[in-house]
């Protein structure tokens, strides 16, 4: 069972989509996600926008990083995305990191329909990106 961990800042938006996304793709794969300055609550944009397609992340939970220091991954995967932002350092055990990177739609002003929107296209993104990652590099690699 390969072990990924999905990592960000506040751990509320982009990394809880992709790790209810991959989690969706196969339930044998072992995923958690987190946060370097974890918000502790979920953005509530993105559970909608995942249950629109549904996928329910409303039980998952915005965890600190640390509580998975101790533990071995196959994969790291950052999900950062602005300039502005500092994508965290994973100081544990891992065998492969990688960067997904993604805009912050819980940053986006304007409108509530543009607000959604950019919700909708970030979500549409992760899927897509983290699709491929399962195809090409989880499935290829079992």
């Amino acid at each position: 069972m390969k072990k990924i961990l999905i990592l960000c800042t506040g751990n509320s938006c982009r990394s809880q989509m992709a790790h209810g996304f991959l989690q969706s793709f196969d339930k044998n794969i072992e995923v958690q996600s987190a946060g370097t300055e974890a918000s502790g609550k979920l953005n509530e944009k993105a559970v909608k926008a995942m249950a629109e397609i549904g996928i329910d992340i409303s039980h998952h939970t915005s965890d600190p990083v640390e509580k998975y220091l101790d533990k071995a991954w196959d994969y790291v995967i950052t999900v950062c995305g602005g300039a502005n932002e500092n994508c965290p350092t994973f100081l544990g055990k891992v065998k492969h990191r990688l960067h997904i990177g993604f805009d912050d739609p819980s940053h986006a002003t304007g409108t509530e329909e543009f607000i959604w929107s950019e919700f909708i296209r970030v979500r549409n993104e992760i899927k897509e990106a983290f699709y491929k990652f399962y195809v090409e590099t989880l499935k290829a690699n079992q």
